[in-house]
């Protein structure tokens, strides 16, 4: 383990067999946060707060953002009129469903590229009544009308992961033929681990051949969302789709700063994110949505570089003997908080922190009144009332 960088990983992720699995090639991303994680129950953005979280994963680095479902949505229609405005250097990407008048509004919004989706697996295609000819009708039709209008198509299979493998391969290859320029995999209700997605996309990549980029679009019903696309990735895909915070329907997306994260701190593969900024845009969607995420989330959690624990703390000099990343990597702040199972180390800490000074006698008493007040009050101390006992403390007469 090197302890010069700002990645503090096992070397057993450096292993030949396991780094050379990987592209050398940047990985990029394809947010969906306006469109699949707005999918999440409850969740409603205005046009002006898709623009503002537009502009933050601008930012951030996303290559493209999915500005939304413009045909079944007149608000996204409105939202995505705001963006073309914002001089984005990110691509903005439309969504529709193989059907001219979805392609139609996309048109007339001046978009210049698209996922076009249709459900491909046997399941899917059931539940809508459509058979596997009118389905492979449909795609074809659409993605030709698409690309006779101008735009860039990407070819959606909804439930490609639950697909007769034969059929899933003669639809993408129409696709491609009628004009689609790129594949997405899509694993919709997260049914596939990753050992299950790297085989998929391997296959789905030698099928179309090494010019086609491929896409993984992954869901997290089993908690896996980041672990499949990385194994995408290992596969061949060369974009990921998916949302910040991993939100979306269900158990939400794939989330791309978990992703970036660990193709970049595990496996060393450049990512087309900027992952300072990544915590920021992840407050800001919260904000917008309604909604909070756990404290221990990887990434963006609150927890993840504070300290409350007094064995962790007597360590908390050497970040890298109690973290796998520092915390300039995700532009975060190391903190001490005090609480019921804060030690010695916890108090002097603090108080450097603070600026209070306190001999090394009065620590004892002063951690003991920590304990009594983090139990009474089943949490956290704040800094005020950390202040307020040490002021008490360090006023009381010594003991004879």
């Amino acid at each position: 383990m090197s302890t010069n960088s700002k990645v503090w990983v096992s070397d057993l992720n450096s292993r030949p067999e396991i780094r050379s699995a990987f592209p050398r090639t940047t990985v990029r991303f394809y947010d969906t946060t306006l469109r699949d994680g707005e999918q999440t129950v409850g969740v409603v953005l205005s046009p002006q707060q898709k623009l503002d979280i537009a502009r933050k994963l601008d930012e951030l680095g996303v290559s493209r953002i999915e500005a939304g479902f413009p045909r079944v949505s007149p608000e996204d229609a409105e939202a995505i009129q705001l963006m073309r405005k914002a001089n984005l250097k990110a691509e903005l990407w439309g969504f529709s469903r193989a059907v001219k008048s979805d392609i139609e509004e996309l048109v007339r919004l001046g978009l210049r590229a698209s996922v076009i989706e249709a459900p491909v697996s046997d399941i899917k295609l059931k539940a809508y009544g459509i058979s596997r000819d009118e389905v492979l009708r449909r795609v074809t039709d659409a993605v030709a009308f698409a690309t006779q209008n101008g735009i860039t198509v990407a070819f959606f299979g909804v439930d490609g992961t639950r697909t007769a493998l034969d059929f899933l391969k003669k639809i993408y290859l129409a696709a491609l033929k009628a004009g689609a320029t790129e594949i997405v995999v899509v694993d919709t209700i997260g049914a596939c681990g990753p050992e299950a997605v790297e085989f998929l996309v391997r296959e789905v990549c030698q099928w179309v051949g090494p010019n086609t980029p491929v896409h993984f679009h992954g869901h997290n019903d089993f908690g896996m969302g980041t672990a499949c696309a990385v194994a995408a990735v290992r596969a061949g895909a060369s974009w990921i789709q998916g949302t910040i915070n991993g939100m979306g329907e269900r158990a939400g997306n794939a989330d791309i700063g978990e992703i970036a994260l660990a193709l970049r701190c595990l496996y060393d593969v450049p990512v087309a994110l900027d992952l300072t900024k990544i915590r920021e845009v992840s407050e800001v969607v919260c904000k917008a949505a309604g909604y909070t995420l756990e404290a221990w989330k990887p990434l963006v959690g609150e927890n993840l570089f504070m300290r409350e624990s007094g064995a962790v703390a007597t360590q908390f000099h050497i970040p890298e003997a109690i973290e796998p990343y520092s915390s300039e990597l995700v532009n975060a702040r190391r903190s001490i908080v005090l609480g019921k199972k804060s030690g010695l180390d916890s108090v002097a800490l603090k108080c450097k922190e603070l600026g209070l000074t306190i001999t090394p006698e009065q620590r004892a008493p002063i951690l003991a009144a920590v304990k009594k007040l983090a139990i009474a009050k089943r949490g956290l101390l704040t800094d005020e009332e950390f202040r307020r006992i040490v002021k008490e403390l360090a006023t009381m007469p010594a003991k004879a």
